[in-house]
């Protein structure tokens, strides 16, 4: 009896770590796929004129749609950014909250990702860092100003600001098994003019 609940809890065991493996390939071949499709939309928008200041229009963003390529240089790190955070978004790569604020614009551009794939370095971001956001052709460097745990019913960090603020979530803490009890925080200020993408 207790050999054959030994061999039934290692077997258990192993099927849970080979859906913790499948879940972390199939989102590393999304994000392959996002990659992808960001190089071509990219060069695509080189041929085109830059817009002004307005980069999305006034319609709204398709769930899914990429919004843009946000990266950590000194950690060497960078991800494509999806619009929605959903189930289906994740798996691509870091999700744009909807209604808040876009890359550059007044108001606060909210972004989260999961972290044990693609947010767990936010563990490593220091303050001060630079964070750089890239979208519709424009490149905008944000300083870190603060980091924090959370609760995940604490939606304050998810509000409107007066200025350009960049907010990174993820849950924390980022190694714990099943749902993870408090959110972690990186805010970060714009502190580039728009100008074109490097």
């Amino acid at each position: 009896m207790k050999r054959s609940l030994s061999y039934l809890l290692i077997l258990l065991g192993l099927a849970l770590t080979g859906f913790g493996l499948n879940s972390i390939l199939d989102t590393r071949h999304e994000e392959s796929q996002a990659e992808a499709e960001w190089d071509h939309q990219t060069a695509a928008q080189s041929a085109q004129s830059l817009p002004s200041r307005q980069i999305f229009p006034r319609r709204q963003v398709k769930n899914g749609a990429l919004v843009a390529r946000l990266s950590i240089n000194r950690l060497k790190r960078h991800w494509i950014v999806v619009e929605g955070a959903g189930k289906n978004e994740l798996r691509r790569g870091p999700g744009h909250v909807i209604e808040t604020a876009f890359p550059g614009m007044d108001g606060n551009c909210v972004i989260a990702g999961h972290r044990d794939t693609q947010f767990r370095i936010l563990r490593d971001v220091k303050l001060g860092e630079m964070i750089t956001l890239e979208a519709g052709g424009r490149r905008y460097v944000y300083r870190v100003i603060t980091r924090a745990t959370i609760s995940p019913t604490d939606t304050s960090t998810l509000r409107p600001t007066p200025i350009p603020m960049l907010t990174l979530i993820t849950c924390y803490p980022f190694y714990y098994v099943g749902p993870a009890p408090k959110r972690f925080v990186i805010r970060a200020e714009l502190i580039s003019p728009i100008g074109p993408q490097a």
